[in-house]
């Protein structure tokens, strides 16, 4: 039997082919060889039958080429049902961001420049003046993210010294990272007290010293604790900070701007409440709740806060300009509360009535079916995601896909843009509450190329 590799066409002869040669407008000529190679490298593992004539090898190698030029940073539709999906990258921008992002991309910028005095700035002025309008602050700084605005706060106010926490707020966030872990970064050391689930004002007081650097408290965001459980609030422990002259710090995270108690989700303090119960510092995040890009803001004591603007780890953990834009942009929006509900896509999906949802989801499956793809509509419940408001179910709806929900999955991750569902009940869901309406004629054409027969 004559071994089937000998019939396969050569990378030269194949790159020498017209209909491969067209290719050549479109990408440089070593990374069309780079595709030729992998198109006949997979001919050669496959077991079925390898393109014969040179249309079929002038289309593997067109796919191969689309698998090594696409970014390996693509958009995706979220139709999990999560809003803040971590591993599909939180918070949509809304419609301003993006415009400020663009505006400031395409050229210079005041970034670290006075225009009033003609000398160099500090981008740390940029939000901050937004922040303190917001929130209350006295004065307020942005870096990185969430963790490390802990990491900066703390080597500031507590480096070789002790921060007090509860151990019932010693949480794991996602990826692993855990805030023991990020706090023992930072310079400080970790002082627990009270245990898992209970934990009182003595037990602070107890450990209250000369080798205190600051009183930790972490909110419990991305879970709930329930039953025989006591906890200390910022309030009670205002005074025992105040007695002791070391600051107390709040690790949010979530960075609620705006109550959503109207809308059924409560129990999430805003940023201002946070301030207002007597924390020197609040930490929170950018991309959750607040709805913008990935940042850690620092909020609070003017003094404090001047103090991080001069640790040189505030210069390794600064952010750029196009976070800076979009930030702002994003602030802007909350100075009229309605409207950020309306526009800041993460607040508007939580937000929708689930009438709308469903009439979305029906139109969907219409669309679908009209397009040779089955479809039916189920209720379901949607989460916030993104650490906040863990015991939150939000009424949605979905379109069910029938079939095998794994190998469905697997065909949806491979669209143009990827369709990523969820699995529940052993069927395929694409939950609506989390696709921004904008989106849904994508989502069917999406769905649409991958699945149609």
């Amino acid at each position: 039997m004559s071994d089937r590799r000998r019939t396969l066409p050569s990378v030269g002869a194949l790159l020498e082919s017209d209909a491969v040669r067209e290719l050549l407008a479109i990408a440089p000529r070593a990374v069309v060889a780079d595709a030729v190679r992998d198109a006949v490298a997979a001919a050669r593992r496959s077991a079925g039958p390898a393109p014969a004539t040179p249309g079929e090898w002038a289309l593997a190698v067109e796919q191969a080429l689309t698998r090594r030029t696409r970014s390996s940073l693509r958009a995706a539709l979220n139709a999990t049902g999560v809003v803040l999906h971590t591993n599909l990258g939180r918070a949509p921008l809304a419609p301003a961001a993006r415009a400020a992002v663009d505006a400031i991309a395409e050229g210079f910028s005041n970034l670290e420049y006075d225009l009033e005095r003609g000398a160099r700035g500090s981008r740390y002025a940029h939000a901050a003046a937004l922040i303190r309008e917001l929130t209350g602050a006295e004065d307020a700084l942005v870096v990185n993210n969430c963790a490390a605005a802990l990491v900066l706060v703390l080597n500031t106010v507590a480096d070789g010294r002790e921060a007090i926490v509860s151990r019932g707020e010693l949480v794991e966030i996602g990826g692993s990272f855990r805030v023991p872990d990020i706090m023992g970064k930072s310079g400080a050391r970790l002082r627990e007290v009270g245990t898992t689930n209970r934990t009182h004002l003595d037990d602070y007081r107890r450990v209250l010293g000369p080798d205190t650097g600051a009183i930790l408290k972490v909110h419990r965001g991305n879970f709930a604790m329930a039953g025989f459980v006591a906890d200390v609030g910022v309030r009670e422990l205002l005074p025992l900070a105040r007695e002791a002259a070391v600051p107390l710090v709040h690790d949010l995270g979530s960075g609620l701007l705006v109550s959503l108690d109207a809308y059924g989700l409560e129990g999430e303090p805003t940023v201002r409440e946070a301030l207002q119960a007597g924390a020197s510092l609040v930490t929170f995040s950018g991309d959750k709740l607040l709805g913008g890009p990935q940042a850690g803001i620092i909020a609070g004591d003017a003094a404090l806060v001047a103090r991080m603007r001069e640790n040189p780890l505030a210069r390794a953990l600064r952010v750029d300009k196009l976070t800076l834009a979009a930030l702002e942009a994003t602030l802007a929006l909350y100075r009229d509360p309605e409207r950020a509900v309306r526009e800041v896509p993460a607040l508007a999906m939580l937000t929708a009535p689930v009438s709308e949802v469903r009439g979305r989801a029906e139109s969907l499956a219409a669309d679908l079916e009209a397009r040779g793809v089955r479809a039916r509509v189920r209720d379901s419940v949607a989460t916030v995601g993104g650490g906040a408001f863990p015991t939150a179910r939000i009424p949605s709806c979905a379109v069910v896909l029938p079939g095998d929900p794994e190998s469905l999955a697997r065909r949806l991750r491979a669209a143009e843009p990827p369709v990523i569902g969820r699995i529940e009940d052993d069927a395929l869901l694409l939950d609506l509450r989390s696709v921004a309406p904008a989106h849904d004629a994508r989502l069917a054409a999406a769905v649409t190329d991958s699945l149609a027969e």
